[in-house]
Parts: C-alpha cells; sequence; structure tokens
C-alpha cells in the first residue's frame, strides 16, 4: 500500500463544521481529492473517532444512517491501514521516541504503515518528520 496522504480524524470532523467555512472548505477539498486521486489512508481508529464525534458531540450529530452513508462513501474507501502487533509495536516505539500520547503515536505509525508522505494533522507538531513523512497542518 501506498498512499501519498494519511488523513487525521480532525479533518474529517471540520468537513461538517458550520462555524468555522474556512476549515471546513479545505477539510473538503482534502477529503475530495484523496477520494478523487486515490492517493490518501486512514486507519481503523480514524474512523472510530470521526463517528463518536459525530454521533454524540457534532451541534447537529449525525444520524445512524447518516453515519452509514458516510462510511460506505467517504471513510471505507481510504481504509488501509488495519491493526496488526507490528504496528501496536512500532506506534509504542513512536511513543517513546517523541512522547506523543499513545493513540497520537498510533496515528504516525499507520501513516508511516500506509506509505504515505504527508500527515495532516492539527493536533501533532506541525513540520516534525518521521523518516521521509511529515506532518503538515492543512489548517495554518
Amino acid at each position: 500500500m501506498n498512499a501519498e496522504v494519511f488523513l487525521d480524524t480532525n479533518v474529517f470532523v471540520y468537513t461538517f463544521d458550520g462555524g468555522a467555512p474556512p476549515k471546513r472548505d479545505r477539510a473538503r477539498a482534502l477529503v475530495r481529492e484523496t477520494l478523487e486521486k486515490g492517493n490518501g489512508a486512514i486507519n481503523w481508529q480514524v474512523t472510530q473517532e470521526f463517528l463518536n464525534v459525530a454521533l454524540h458531540k457534532f451541534a447537529n450529530p449525525l444520524t445512524a444512517g447518516e453515519a452509514s452513508d458516510y462510511v460506505d462513501q467517504v471513510l471505507a474507501p481510504l481504509w488501509k491501514v488495519f491493526p496488526s502487533p507490528e504496528l501496536f509495536h512500532e506506534a509504542l516505539r513512536i511513543q517513546s521516541q517523541s512522547q506523543y500520547r499513545f493513540y497520537d503515536s498510533l496515528i504516525v505509525a499507520s501513516a508511516l504503515q500506509s506509505g504515505a508522505s504527508i500527515l495532516y494533522s492539527e493536533d501533532l507538531q506541525d513540520g516534525r518528520t518521521f523518516g521521509k513523512m511529515k506532518i503538515v497542518n492543512p489548517f495554518s
């Protein structure tokens, strides 16, 4: 699997954020581009985190049907990384090296496993590199 970009959960959350139109528009463009080009990746964790926010924390939460459609149309086509013992060991190594929280380290490990050269995330250190992969805040 060779993705060019890995999208963190916040990118998907911002696609629904009517209170921040510039971030919403940028997030929608990123998601649309990765789907059209087929160059993006996510892991199961991004799906779980997004669904938790979309169903319980949005000002207007998605219905189960809407969430199911979003999974089928947007998230599932990007699923490229799945749990494995190796992935968890790599996340633990990254956590030890970076001092990131475990779930952030799991995102980094997943992005690396996908082959992405860019990890789009608002939550991690913009500009930090892990090997040939760079973390980029798409909203700054």
